[in-house]
């Protein structure tokens, strides 16, 4: 295991499965604390057991829907005044369905927008802070072509 982020916390959204999950397992093998963030809390229990941990890192997790960013917030918010502050923020979420942009549903610009900028946003102004006190942080955005 390499220790680069040991003593880092990285939240990590979307981390049950894909690119999510790659970041999660990635990030924890170069020594970062991993917060994994979805919907299913089933499949973040079975993520987090996947984590490669030493003694430093306790991996946990936040169950929060992208479809709701007043609940995010408040997690989030919650989880920081429990356990304090992160340095690393992956923001990853699926995109809309791929296809023509003149076939797409009115709903789907709206859960893209809400899952892709308001909810990126929230993360945001919840982890900056932190980051700034830290003297450490970095944000990474994972977006879909298709958004």
């Amino acid at each position: 295991m390499n220790s680069d982020l040991k003593g880092k916390r990285a939240f990590v959204c979307g981390s049950t499965q894909g690119i999510g999950k790659a970041s999660a397992i990635a990030l924890a093998n170069m020594g970062a604390e991993i917060v994994l963030i979805a919907r299913n809390e089933e499949k973040l229990i079975d993520v987090q057991k996947e984590l490669p941990a030493s003694d430093n890192q306790n991996h946990t997790y936040i169950v929060a829907d992208f479809n709701d960013p007043e609940k995010l917030r408040s997690s989030v918010s919650e989880f920081i005044q429990k356990n304090g502050d992160a340095n690393i923020l992956v923001n990853n979420s699926g995109g809309p369905p791929a296809g023509p942009v003149l076939t797409a549903e009115i709903h789907s610009f709206e859960e893209a927008f809400r899952m892709h900028l308001l909810c990126n946003q929230v993360l945001v102004q919840q982890l900056v802070e932190g980051m700034k006190k830290s003297g450490y942080g970095r944000i990474i955005n994972v977006i879909s072509t298709s958004v």
